[in-house]
């Protein structure tokens, strides 16, 4: 079978909601990733055949085509297409995983896979919010939906909340996760582990390449003295993903471009699975996806290095641990979105970014990528360290 590398991975450093990376429009900061991506593979950018670009709130400044709008932000020529999708919180692992379908298929050569979201700038929820305050149509879910599923709605909050339950996890434990996602950040800032995947972008005349998220000062303590989302309930804002702003994404190659340009991948893509499930739980199917990426890769849990997987809310890692028997010590090595953010459209190829580089870092070969996704739905990607 064809083969598809990933030559260069890289994404922004994360923004607070409101901090640093609020100024940046995301057309702007996405294009600054597609820049890096070309210059540090010294490629001609008018060599890029397509730009795939997730993006979850697709409103406002993140409407009318932001992948396109990126491309016309950034040094690539008006030549280079692009197209936006969306598959919830996984939409640039999604944009990845189509980017390699095309190399492979043969069908186009060298593809860019990004993601950007501005949180600040498109916050979540307004894609829907602001028709609902308008009085405009009924929502996302017909009336066929909710019958279906005996819901009003779908809520990722409700979906934590409700797999905390279902595995017996507890307030504490949740907390502590938290607590070890900005140890292990806090360690990879300070060690520079993240400095090589980061794209250092201006902001008032500084370079922004420090993740604003991390709490530095963080104690089981602090967490712990956070209001729950719901009266009884163990979710917080502190064992949750930290709202975001940021940009991330990589060049895919297939065989023919490698030789073609000269260029040397740092990756090559083992395996892409995408799965679906119950859609009110919700974000669980990461567990299944894993089984059925594993199965379709010939491998086993213990053939694979290093694992990250979107820390979301904190029973959806902790889950995921006990349905398949991995090793803690090798999860989000580097931190994750409890620490770091979720960009949401962005994460995909951000965590992208980080895997690959930390199996580089520890010499390692094999890394698995999975992110819960609204919907029930599940992406998991299995790459090799070259």
């Amino acid at each position: 079978m064809p083969e598809a590398y990933i030559v260069e991975a890289v994404r922004t450093a994360g923004g607070r909601r409101g901090g640093k990376l609020a100024g940046w429009h995301p057309a702007d900061l996405g294009g600054e990733v597609l820049n890096a991506l070309v210059d540090r593979t010294g490629l001609d950018p008018s060599a890029i055949e397509d730009v795939v670009v997730g993006c979850v709130s697709q409103g406002g400044e993140q409407a009318f085509h932001v992948g396109r709008n990126m491309v016309l932000a950034s040094k690539l020529p008006e030549s280079v297409p692009a197209v936006t999708i969306d598959r919830q919180c996984g939409s640039s692992q999604q944009a990845m995983q189509f980017a390699a379908q095309a190399v492979m298929s043969g069908t186009q050569d060298l593809v860019i896979a990004a993601g950007v979201e501005s949180m600040t700038r498109v916050p979540m929820g307004s894609v829907t919010g602001l028709y609902a305050k308008a009085g405009i149509g009924e929502g996302p879910f017909s009336k066929r939906i909710q019958q279906r599923f005996g819901v009003e709605g779908f809520s990722q909050f409700t979906g934590a909340e409700m797999i905390a339950k279902k595995y017996g996890f507890t307030r504490d434990e949740l907390d502590r996760y938290a607590l070890e996602s900005h140890r292990r950040a806090m360690a990879a800032t300070e060690a520079g582990a993240f400095d090589r995947e980061i794209v250092a972008v201006d902001v008032d005349g500084e370079l922004h390449r420090r993740d604003e998220g991390i709490r530095f000062d963080a104690t089981l303590e602090g967490i712990g003295s956070v209001k729950t989302l719901v009266e009884g309930g163990v979710i917080t804002a502190a064992n949750a993903s930290q709202i975001c702003d940021g940009a991330s994404g990589v060049l895919i190659a297939n065989e023919r471009a490698i030789k073609a340009h000269g260029l040397k991948p740092i990756a090559r893509i083992h395996n892409l699975t995408v799965t679906a499930g119950d859609p009110v739980i919700m974000l669980e199917e990461p567990l299944p996806a894993t089984d059925r990426a594993l199965k379709r890769a010939g491998m086993r849990m213990e053939d694979i290095d290093l694992y990250e997987v979107n820390e979301a809310f904190a029973p959806v890692p902790l889950a995921w641990l006990r349905h398949t028997g991995a090793d803690p010590s090798k999860l989000n090595v580097n931190g994750g979105a409890i620490a770091l953010g979720h960009p949401l459209g962005a994460s995909g190829t951000k965590l992208m970014a980080t895997l690959i580089h930390a199996l580089k870092a520890r010499g390692k070969r094999y890394g698995l990528q999975t992110m819960c996704e609204g919907g029930g739905i599940a992406n998991v990607t299995i790459v090799e360290a070259l």
